[in-house]
C-alpha cells in the first residue's frame, strides 16, 4: 500500500495521466483495465455500487497492474474521506466543490493533525500495510497523495481562482455533464455557455499552476484534451467499455 503514486509522479515530471472509471464493482473488470496500461483507476463512489471491502478487491486486482487507486467519494464528507484513505487509495476526488473553504475542508480531511483532522489508525488500516509500514507512511503521506477537486456549478467556476490557490489541492476537475446541468442545460455539454464555462476553469487552473482534469468532451476527445493542455484525463469507464464492445460484437455479428 505504499508504492509510489504513479499518477502523480508522472504528473510532476509534466507527463500526462490516464485513468479509466471502475463501476462495475467487478475486481476481474479492474485487472483487465489495469492490464491494458491505464496509469490509474479510479473508483467510483459518488454514482457507483460499491462498498469499501470492495474497493479493497478492486485495488488489489489493479494493484498487478501498476495503476494508482483513486476513489471519487460521495460527498465531501470527512468521515467518508478518511475511510477511503485508511483503505489504501493513493488518490481522493472530491465532487461540487464550490467555494475555497470547502476545498480546505477537503484538503484537511485527508492530512492527519495538525496539519488537518484525519484520525490515526495506520497501526490496523490497510493503507500502512496494516502496520507494518506506519511510519514510512505518516512521513510521506503528504507527498504521495492526490487531492482532486470537481468543479460543477457556476458558482464554482466563479470561485476557481481561491479554490485552486488553497494548499493541498494538486487538481481541478471539470464535471461537465453536472455542470451543464447547473447552468441550465441538462445533457447539453456543447452549449455555448457550458463551453464558456468550462474554458474558464481552463485557463484560471493554468494561471494557478495547478493540473487541470476531465473526461471526454463533445469533440474533444482524450488526445484532443491532452494537446489542449489538460493533465489527466478519464478517458473511459469498465461499463461503457463492456457496453460498447458488446453492443459492436452484436452489430458486427448480426444475420
Amino acid at each position: 500500500m505504499n508504492e509510489n503514486n504513479r499518477v502523480k509522479q508522472r504528473l510532476q515530471a509534466g507527463e500526462r495521466a490516464l485513468v479509466c472509471w471502475l463501476h462495475l464493482s467487478s475486481p476481474i473488470a479492474a485487472e483487465i483495465v489495469a492490464q491494458a496500461g491505464y496509469d490509474g483507476v479510479l473508483i467510483d463512489h459518488e454514482h457507483g455500487p460499491g462498498d469499501f471491502l470492495n474497493a479493497t478487491a478492486l485495488m488489489q486486482a489493479s494493484g498487478a497492474g501498476g495503476c494508482t487507486p483513486i476513489m471519487r467519494v460521495p460527498w465531501n464528507d470527512p468521515i467518508y474521506i478518511k475511510r477511503a484513505l485508511d483503505s489504501g487509495v493513493q488518490g481522493v476526488m472530491v465532487p461540487n466543490v464550490q467555494s475555497a473553504e470547502e476545498a480546505a475542508a477537503a484538503v484537511a480531511a485527508c492530512r492527519y493533525p495538525p496539519q488537518g483532522i484525519r484520525g490515526m489508525a495506520t497501526q490496523i488500516a490497510r493503507c500502512a500495510d496494516y502496520g507494518a509500514m506506519s511510519d514510512e507512511y505518516i512521513r510521506g503521506w503528504n507527498e504521495q497523495l492526490l487531492v482532486i477537486c470537481q468543479i460543477e456549478t457556476p458558482l464554482a467556476v466563479d470561485n476557481v481562482g481561491s479554490i485552486a490557490a488553497v494548499e493541498g489541492v494538486d487538481m481541478l476537475f471539470v464535471g461537465p455533464s453536472d455542470l451543464s446541468a447547473s447552468a441550465g442545460h441538462t445533457s447539453d455539454l456543447g452549449h455555448p455557455e457550458v463551453s464558456a464555462l468550462i474554458a474558464e476553469v481552463e485557463t484560471r487552473t493554468r494561471v494557478a499552476g495547478k493540473w487541470l482534469g476531465s473526461i471526454p468532451l463533445p469533440g474533444r476527445d482524450a488526445r484532443a484534451l491532452f494537446a489542449d493542455g489538460y493533465d489527466l484525463v478519464i478517458s473511459a469507464s469498465d461499463v461503457s467499455l463492456l457496453r460498447l464492445a458488446a453492443a459492436a460484437d452484436r452489430l458486427e455479428s448480426s444475420l
